[in-house]
C-alpha cells in the first residue's frame, strides 16, 4: 500500500510538471487581424518635446505594425493613477499605461496589472531582455516577478553654467564632487558673479531624487524589510540638515521649483540638480546665451553616491489576449533600440540600451554632439530603484514626508524636530499599524 502511494503522489508530481511546462503564452497575433489598444501616456500631457516624441514614438509603432491602432490617451504624471482607477472602475480599462514608479506597486495590488511572465514565454521575454542594462531592467520588479518594462527615466544630474562659473573664478572643467564643494562653489558664484549659486530640485510631490540624497548618505526612507519608515533616522536627518545648511549660508535660494527652472534656463543659476529629462529644454534655453555643462550627483565626502531613478514603467492592464499580444508589441517597441533612440535624442531620457550610444546606426551621432548625457550613462552601473511605498495611504505618506523636507529646509523650525514628527504621523498610515 505504501509503494501505491508513493506512485501516485510521484504521478501528481509528474502531471503538475507536464501542465506547468504547458503553460498557454499569447500567440502572435493572426495575420489580417486589427487589434485597436488604449495607451494611457504622461509624456503626451506635456507641451513641447515630451508629447512630440512620444506621438512619433506611437507612429512609427503604427507604421511598422499596421494592424495595430494606437490611441494615446494624455494624463499629466501626477493625475494619471487616478485616471487609471476612476476608467477601471467605469470598466474602461486602459490596454497599456505609462505608471510613474512610485505609484507601481499601488497599480499592481489594485488595478489587475499583468506579470510579464504569465503573458509571455521566457524564451521571448529574454530575447527582448537582451541589451536592456540589468540595474534598468529591475525597476518594474516585484516580489520576483517582472510587471512592466522601464520606459522613460533619468538619474539625478547637476547641470551647471560654464559661463557663470568663469565669471566667478572658478574652472568649468571641474564641477564639484562632494557638498561640500557645492556650497563652496554656490557661494563663490553669489559672491563673485552676482548670480544664485545651486538649487537642488526635490521638492514636490515626487520623492525620487529624496530617496537618492538619503540613500548616497547611508539612509533610507523605508527601511530594506519595508515595513517601517527611515527618513528620520540619522543617515537622513544629517542630509536634510545639508540642505538647510545650504540655504541657511545663502548657497541656495529660497525659491519655488518653478522659478529656480527658470532662472536656469535664463542663466541667473549656477548649478542646478534636476533630473536629466529636462536636458533637451535647457539646451534649447541657453543657446546662443550661455554653455550649459553636466556633471554627476555630487557625494557626501568619500561616500558612493547611488543615484535613484525617476520615471516610469509601461504595464499590460488588457484583459483581451489578442489587445495583451498588441500591448506587449508596442512594449517592445518602446523599450528598443529604435525607441530609445527617439526617447533619448527627442525627450532627453537615459536610454536602457547603454550599447546604442556606440552604435552610428542609433544613438551615436546624437551622443556625440550631445556630451551632457554621459553623467547619465555613468551613473546607470549604480543605479537604485525608486521605493515606493506600500499600502493604500501610500500618497499620504509621501506628502506628509515631502512637506516635512519642505520646512526643514526652508523653515525655521529645528530639523530634526520637524522630520521626527512627520514620521510619527506618516507611520501611523502604515499597513498593519
Amino acid at each position: 500500500m505504501k509503494k501505491l502511494w508513493l506512485f501516485v503522489i510521484a504521478l501528481g508530481l509528474a502531471v503538475v510538471a507536464v501542465v506547468s511546462a504547458q503553460k498557454s503564452f499569447l500567440p502572435p497575433l493572426p495575420k489580417n487581424t486589427k487589434v485597436s489598444i488604449t495607451f494611457y501616456n504622461y509624456n503626451l500631457a506635456s507641451a513641447g518635446i515630451g508629447a512630440e516624441g512620444t506621438k512619433q514614438l506611437i507612429a512609427e509603432f503604427q507604421e511598422a505594425n499596421p494592424n495595430i491602432s494606437v490611441e494615446g490617451v494624455p494624463a499629466p504624471s501626477n493625475e494619471i493613477l487616478g485616471r487609471l482607477q476612476a476608467d477601471v472602475v467605469a470598466g474602461r480599462t486602459p490596454d497599456l499605461a505609462q505608471i510613474v514608479f512610485a505609484d507601481y506597486e499601488f497599480a499592481i495590488n489594485n488595478l489587475g496589472v499583468k506579470p510579464l511572465e504569465d503573458l509571455i514565454s521566457e524564451r521571448e521575454l529574454q530575447t527582448h531582455y537582451v541589451g536592456l542594462h540589468p540595474r534598468g531592467l529591475a525597476l518594474a520588479r516585484l516580489n520576483g516577478k517582472t510587471y512592466g518594462l522601464p520606459y522613460v527615466f533619468s538619474t539625478p544630474v547637476l547641470f551647471y553654467n560654464a559661463d557663470v562659473f568663469k565669471a566667478a573664478g572658478l574652472d568649468p572643467n571641474r564641477p564639484p564632487r562632494s557638498w561640500a564643494e557645492v556650497k563652496k562653489y554656490a557661494l563663490q558664484i553669489k559672491a563673485k558673479a552676482n548670480k544664485a549659486g545651486v538649487y537642488v530640485a526635490l521638492h514636490g510631490a515626487f520623492d525620487w531624487m529624496y530617496q537618492s540624497l538619503l540613500l548616497s548618505n547611508g539612509g533610507r526612507v523605508l527601511s530594506e524589510d519595508r515595513k517601517r519608515l527611515s527618513f528620520a533616522d540619522a543617515p537622513a536627518l544629517e542630509a536634510v540638515r545639508m540642505l538647510r545648511d545650504l540655504v541657511s549660508a545663502g548657497a541656495h535660494p529660497n525659491v519655488a521649483p518653478s522659478d529656480a527652472q527658470s532662472a536656469m534656463a535664463a542663466g541667473n543659476l549656477g548649478m542646478y540638480l534636476q533630473t536629466s529629462a529636462l536636458q533637451n529644454y535647457l539646451l534649447n534655453a541657453s543657446k546662443d546665451k550661455f554653455e550649459l555643462r553636466s556633471a554627476k550627483m555630487p557625494s557626501f565626502g568619500t561616500k558612493t553616491v547611488y543615484p535613484v531613478n525617476s520615471g516610469s514603467g509601461v504595464f499590460i492592464l488588457a484583459k483581451d489576449p489578442l489587445k495583451q499580444r498588441a500591448a506587449w508589441e508596442l512594449m517592445k517597441f518602446l523599450t528598443s533600440k529604435r525607441g530609445y533612440t527617439i526617447i533619448t535624442s527627442k525627450i532627453g531620457y537615459v536610454p536602457l540600451r547603454p550599447d546604442i550610444v556606440k552604435d552610428p546606426a542609433y544613438l551615436k551621432p546624437w551622443a556625440d554632439a550631445n556630451p551632457l548625457i554621459k553623467p547619465n550613462l555613468e551613473q546607470l552601473d549604480r543605479l537604485s530603484p525608486w521605493v515606493p511605498i506600500p499600502g493604500q495611504n501610500y500618497k499620504q505618506i509621501t506628502k506628509i514626508m515631502m512637506d516635512a523636507l519642505d520646512q526643514s529646509v526652508f523653515g525655521d523650525g529645528d530639523v530634526d524636530d520637524t522630520m521626527k514628527a512627520a514620521s510619527v504621523r506618516a507611520s501611523s498610515l502604515m499597513p498593519n499599524q
